[in-house]
Parts: structure tokens; C-alpha cells; sequence
């Protein structure tokens, strides 16, 4: 928990500093949250070189928006948000191409193998949530985004995301038991 707080400061200076112009600050930022971000696009687009793209586009958003972000605090769920609006882009545009040029056998790979059973076990129970509910779930826990973050990062009350993860949580639980959801 200390740890999460000073990253957290942190960051918030790596923020501060880069809004007001310091490189050094900014390209250490981007390393600290390019792992963090690629690990929420891969989940979310399942595919290495659209995550890729889907993060520096993100990554480019984030340093134009620094003037508008009033509190460095914010930096987490604002990012997030960015980065999600990206991937959701990808993935209309993605949907549109496939519509177009379909052909059936035309199936993607996954973008990363499997490291264990437990690991397997973990990535069919996030696809069995909805888009919102595995959304919530991997920010939430994954990327340890707090209630207001999560609501600011997917557009909805904070009722709703403390709703989306109970429900995340509840599905998880009882799938890894292998028992059967209501």
C-alpha cells in the first residue's frame, strides 16, 4: 500500500514536471506507464501490433492534453480513459474492415500464449464478463485504478463501476470455483 501511494506521488510529480516542459520527466513517465497501458490495450485488443499502435496514438493524446489536465492527481484514470477511447476506436475501425472484406476463415491468433493453467483459467473467466463488466474488472484490479478513477476512466457514475465490479468480482469467484453463474 505505501508502495501504490509513493508511485502514485510520483507519477504525480513526473506529471507536474512534464507539463511544464521538463523531457527528462516525460520520458521517464512514458516508461513508467507504457508496461501498464500495453497490458490494458492487449486485454482489450488482443492483438500485440494493434496494442502497439493503440498506446503510442494513446501516449501522443496524453502529451497534447497535459496543459488541460487540471490535477496531476487525475493522471491515472485520465490516461486510462485516453488509452480506452483509442482502443475502442481500433476496434470499430477493426469491425468496419472485417465487414467489408470478410472472408470466414479468417480467424485472429491470439496475441500471447498462455503461461499455466491458472493463467488460462483467469483469461476465460475475464471473457466471459461483458466488455464492461472484463473493462472494469482489469482496471480495477489489474492496474489498481480506485472507484473514482474507474468511473472517470469508463463515463459513469461511481455506483455503476462499484456495481460493474461487484458483479466482475461475483463472476470470477464463482467461475475459478467452477461453479455455475446465475
Amino acid at each position: 500500500m505505501a508502495r501504490q501511494v509513493t508511485d502514485r506521488v510520483y507519477d504525480e510529480l513526473l506529471v507536474t514536471l512534464a507539463r511544464s516542459g521538463d523531457r527528462r520527466a516525460a520520458n521517464r513517465l512514458a516508461a513508467r506507464w507504457y508496461p501498464r497501458l500495453m497490458r490494458t490495450a492487449l486485454r482489450l485488443l488482443r492483438d500485440r501490433s494493434e496494442a502497439e499502435e493503440a498506446v503510442q496514438e494513446a501516449w501522443a493524446g496524453i502529451c497534447r492534453g497535459w496543459p488541460r489536465l487540471s490535477d496531476p492527481a487525475m493522471f491515472p484514470g485520465w490516461a486510462f480513459g485516453i488509452l480506452r477511447r483509442k482502443c475502442v476506436d481500433r476496434i470499430r475501425h477493426a469491425q468496419t474492415r472485417r465487414a467489408r472484406t470478410a472472408p470466414l476463415d479468417d480467424a485472429p491468433e491470439p496475441s500471447q500464449p498462455a503461461r499455466g493453467e491458472l493463467r488460462v483459467e483467469i483469461e476465460q473467466a475475464l471473457a466471459g464478463l461483458s466488455d464492461d463488466h472484463r473493462l472494469a474488472a482489469e482496471l480495477f484490479f489489474g492496474e489498481g485504478l480506485s472507484l473514482n478513477e474507474l468511473a472517470a476512466v469508463t463515463g459513469v457514475p461511481v455506483g455503476t463501476a462499484k456495481s460493474r465490479i461487484f458483479h466482475a468480482r461475483k463472476h470470477l469467484k464463482s467461475t475459478l470455483k467452477g461453479e455455475t453463474d446465475d
